[in-house]
């Protein structure tokens, strides 16, 4: 099976391991070299190719936002797709990629980004960190920001937000700002990130004047860093360390360690909280040198004008698993107070209060096979590690993909594979145990209690996030299906395959359904395989 990382959308540090039966490949990607978009785009490369189907209906709508609003909900609001109409999806056109980007990117794919669809027109940006303006109703390119440089660590998700009238994105060494309409640049900076900060590969959240986003994979002191720049300006506003020393474990590192890459939460509340990565240590080293390396694998909340630490919650101290606490946070209430639902690849879904950052409860999803506390069991010396060492949640996820929430449910897609350490110098995990399968689930809880609600399984690993229409809600799987289920019940009411794989998250906007298609499966093959984005529309009704 082709597998590509946490963020297949979301989606780090996994190469690729394969469709159907996982064997790891193994790995951090390989390093590229890059600075800022500008002044290091390519020659021109040949325009996507749109491709129209004239007995579908016109797509229309809106989803403004990466997670579709502010909230991180991923509940389509104003959307026409139910379970009554579901069956009538038809597609509407297919913008096909050409050029580098086309190939894919270091064995990631092409597209690992979600789109976002404002005033009648779909923005996305693929793995070589170009950014496509697309009419929603045709699937005609408007205009196209080339830079043609694969990104440096990732794979991604990268991506784009947008606020009034601007486009902003990333590449691993730069952000820059577009504005919306025509593509031209409004500022570009390739001087925000130091020598071992990381690199970005991050879909930023846009608001109140501010643009957030992060770095990940840093090195030096301070690992991936947390920062926020002027909309107007690209100026940085202030930054945030996500790994605080000097505790033997962090002086270990080498390979990359914090930062984010999931969109970050913007609370109505003037804070801001992101959902930070791992410390990336071999299973040697935590066992060698324990230490809780904060703030990795944490919900991080910040005050957004200055950056000054509200809380943290730490969820997997001494990690040795790849189990990033990634996932969007999403804003709530719990009876009746302000809340935030967390999650990522360690399978567990949280809610806290989002004043005080209290656990208000925790509630394990899809495959946990008891070795959950092992992390925290070495960090006070009270567990010995015997190899080959099996673990489930592994470093392809638990929760890999960004949770949903509408109606007081949560929904989480999670991926159960096993994997297993055979060396303790290895990180992530070495391979898959001999006979070891690949599936997920789609799981809903209640947002009071954390119970689970219903939990289905499906048969392929689920990659699109889950994304709430009306009395559904939809994922993606990576051997290329788009599913809905049916909220209530979570009985899959449609399976509808995809011109090829994808493993990035999708859109609702109004009639339509937007899928980014572009799974390493796809990477380099002509014709209908090729990596594309999709759009799907129901009819509207006069």
């Amino acid at each position: 099976m082709v597998l590509v990382r946490q963020r297949f959308a979301r989606y780090r540090r996994i190469a690729p391991v394969a469709l159907g039966v996982a064997s790891l490949a193994g790995g951090m990607l390989a390093a590229g070299c890059s600075s800022s978009a500008s002044s290091s785009a390519q020659p021109a490369q040949p325009s996507p190719a749109t491709v129209t189907f004239a007995d579908a209906a016109a797509a229309a709508g809106s989803w403004a936002d990466p997670n579709g609003d502010l909230d991180n909900t991923r509940d389509a609001a104003g959307s026409a797709i139910s379970a009554a109409n579901v069956a009538s999806l038809k597609e509407a056109w297919t913008l096909k990629l050409s050029g580098p980007a086309a190939a894919g990117v270091n064995g990631a794919g092409s597209f690992a980004a979600n789109p976002v669809v404002v005033n009648g027109v779909v923005y996305i940006q693929d793995l070589d960190a170009n950014v496509y303006a697309i009419s929603l109703a045709t699937g005609k390119l408007k205009w196209e920001y080339e830079v043609n440089i694969p990104e440096k660590s990732g794979p991604g998700p990268d991506g784009v937000a947008v606020a009034n009238g601007v486009v902003y994105g990333d590449t691993s060494t730069a952000v820059f700002a577009l504005d919306a309409a025509t593509g031209k640049v409004v500022w570009d900076d390739a001087h925000l990130l130091n020598s071992g900060q990381g690199s970005f590969e991050i879909q930023p959240a846009a608001a109140g004047g501010r643009v957030y986003l992060a770095s990940a994979y840093g090195n030096g002191p301070g690992g991936g860093i947390l920062l926020a720049l002027d909309a107007a300006t690209g100026k940085e506003l202030w930054t945030f360390n996500t790994v605080a020393g000097p505790e033997p474990g962090v002086q270990a590192l080498g390979v990359g360690s914090g930062g984010a890459w999931e969109t970050p939460l913007v609370g109505t509340d003037g804070t801001v909280t992101f959902g930070t990565g791992n410390p990336y240590q071999s299973i040697g080293s935590a066992i060698s040198q324990p230490a809780r390396q904060l703030y990795t694998d944490s919900e991080v909340n910040l005050n957004a004008a200055t950056g000054r630490l509200n809380w943290y919650y730490q969820a997997v101290p001494n990690d040795f698993r790849d189990w990033d606490m990634q996932a969007s946070p999403i804003a709530t209430t719990v009876g009746g107070v302000p809340a935030v639902i967390g999650g990522g690849k360690m399978g567990d879904v949280y809610a806290f209060d989002a004043a005080t950052g209290a656990l208000l409860w925790k509630t394990p999803v899809g495959v946990h096979d008891g070795t959950d506390n092992d992390s925290a069991l070495l960090l006070a010396h009270k567990l010995t590690i015997k190899l080959p060492f099996v673990f489930e949640p592994s470093s392809l996820g638990g929760i890999l993909t960004d949770m949903a929430m509408a109606d007081g449910s949560v929904y989480a897609a999670t991926i159960d594979v096993p994997l297993e350490f055979t060396s303790l110098s290895a990180t992530d995990g070495n391979a898959a145990p001999k006979g070891a399968s690949a599936g997920g689930e789609i799981v809903a809880l209640n947002v009071v209690t954390g119970k689970v609600e219903w939990d289905t399984k499906v048969a392929s690993l689920p990659c699109g996030a889950a994304t709430v229409s009306n009395d559904l809600v939809f994922t993606t799987l990576v051997n290329g299906s788009l599913v809905a289920l049916n909220r209530s019940t979570g009985a899959i009411v449609l399976q509808r395959k995809l011109p090829t794989t994808t493993n990035a998250p999708i859109a609702i906007a109004g009639n339509s359904i937007i899928v980014p298609a572009g799974a390493p499966g796809a990477s380099g093959k002509a014709g209908v395989g090729a990596p594309q984005l999709v759009a799907y529309t129901v009819p509207v009704k006069s």
